[in-house]
């Protein structure tokens, strides 16, 4: 990563933890430094939070925030990374509150925050005030296909399977495509393609939720066809043969945002310096995942028992980039690998949140006339995260100009102009509006 350091102590202060805290102990040497000197923008108010995550591996951010010591780095000495099992549940416990047993905050898909703020997702309707504060990835989502599909290996065009789908369907077997959570990313990207090939969604298929670390276990019972989820899930699916990699995500939309770093509003608002130390630690982290010569070691930090506690071996491969989609086709260094830092990475584009909410409409989870871009205002705190990256330093290369990311374009040549979501919405043939 190109960061300024002439004259930094921020800068100097993390070249001298990275340099020693491999001879002596990274987390121990970092919680023992004094609190002014590893929080210069302020002691924070709390040493403490709970964060939740689903065992993917972009949640690994938190967990080399743990692991590598950037939370205590920080003065957030009393961090709780805890394993959540479905996304529902991260839901239920955000809105709970670390006061009721519950959490702070959590790795989590991007539109969710959208949804337990608006109360479209929450228990009676209620609203839970959410804060975004970053988006911890970009790409690295694959879609599956079960291996009684496998000789049509699957791409992008789902032309055949449609057909072979609707002869299953006509046969009066049950046709299932399976995600993670109403509304979430898994459940865009799945839509997304399904319907760029003239498959409904609605109609043609079942669209059920599926917790990730169930989707393997699923598939070999044979209650999908497919399924999107994050890794390893898609990489074992391929290692125990039932399987295989229709596409990774990024082929859908190149560098397409995904899991965010997300706070209850009431935590940021009680808790601004903490917040800002939180951040400031898992944008470190991201830097450090993005990097090649940490990936075997993030590898092996994910597949412990208390993280993703998957095989190494269903995790390296593309952690480090490299895809054999189990048909015979491999592409090494993958153009659409995940990424953590590089392309803007962990900055949270209000463009892309406005996307997802737009994708929320055309499948009637949210309402034609709900406003989109007061709920971004008050959710997406991108001013959150421009005020980390000054304090870390970071290049202006990696901070954006704007908000926007522009014009998205999409692998069926569908366009997403951020000034005008409606003639988006407009252009797609399959849709479900509410």
């Amino acid at each position: 990563m190109n960061k300024t350091n002439k004259g930094n102590p921020g800068l100097d202060r993390r070249r001298f933890l990275q340099q020693t805290a491999g001879v002596v102990g990274g987390t121990a040497l970092l919680s023992s430094l004094p609190l002014s000197w590893a929080v210069a923008s302020g002691r924070p108010e709390t040493t403490s939070a709970k964060l939740g995550f689903i065992a993917l591996t972009d949640a690994a951010p938190l967990f080399v925030a743990v692991e590598k010591g950037f939370f205590a780095a920080h003065g957030m000495t009393d961090v709780e990374v805890l394993k959540q099992s479905s996304w529902g549940t991260t839901r239920d416990n955000l809105v709970l509150g670390s006061q009721r047993n519950g959490i702070d905050g959590a790795h989590i898909l991007t539109p969710m925050p959208y949804l337990i703020a608006s109360g479209a997702m929450t228990p009676n309707n209620v609203p839970v005030p959410m804060s975004i504060l970053a988006r911890l990835n970009l790409n690295g989502q694959c879609i599956s296909v079960g291996n009684e599909h496998a000789d049509l290996k699957v791409r992008l065009d789902t032309a055949e399977f449609a057909e072979a789908i609707a002869a299953k369907r006509s046969g009066g077997d049950a046709v299932n495509a399976a995600m993670t959570f109403p509304g979430g990313t898994h459940d865009m990207w799945i839509r997304y393609w399904m319907a760029a090939g003239g498959i409904d969604p609605n109609r043609d298929i079942s669209t059920i939720v599926v917790p990730p670390a169930q989707m393997v276990a699923n598939m070999r019972v044979g209650s999908m066809e497919t399924f999107c989820v994050c890794e390893p899930w898609n990489r074992q699916l391929i290692n125990q043969g039932i399987g295989y990699t229709a596409n990774t995500t990024g082929e859908i939309w190149n560098d397409h945002p995904e899991k965010a770093f997300a706070l209850r509003s009431d935590y940021v608002e009680a808790n601004p310096n903490a917040t800002r130390a939180l951040l400031m630690a898992i944008m470190e982290a991201q830097m450090w995942c993005e990097d090649p010569a940490n990936h075997e070691e993030m590898a092996q930090i994910c597949s412990r028992r208390r993280w993703i506690h998957a095989p190494y071996a269903d995790l390296i491969d593309r952690i480090q980039g490299n895809f054999d989609y189990g048909t015979g086709l491999v592409i090494e260094d993958h153009p659409q690998m995940m990424r953590y830092w590089k392309h803007q990475a962990s900055y949270p584009f209000k463009s892309h949140d406005l996307w997802f909410l737009t994708e929320n409409k055309r499948w009637g989870y949210l309402p034609q006339d709900f406003d989109s871009q007061a709920l971004i205002e008050q959710v997406n705190r991108e001013d959150l995260w421009r005020e980390a990256a000054a304090a870390l330093g970071i290049d202006s290369a990696d901070i954006p100009d704007s908000t926007s990311r522009g014009v998205e374009t999409f692998f069926d040549g569908k366009t997403f102009d951020p000034e005008d979501p409606q003639a988006y919405l407009d252009s797609l043939e399959i849709k479900r509006l509410a």
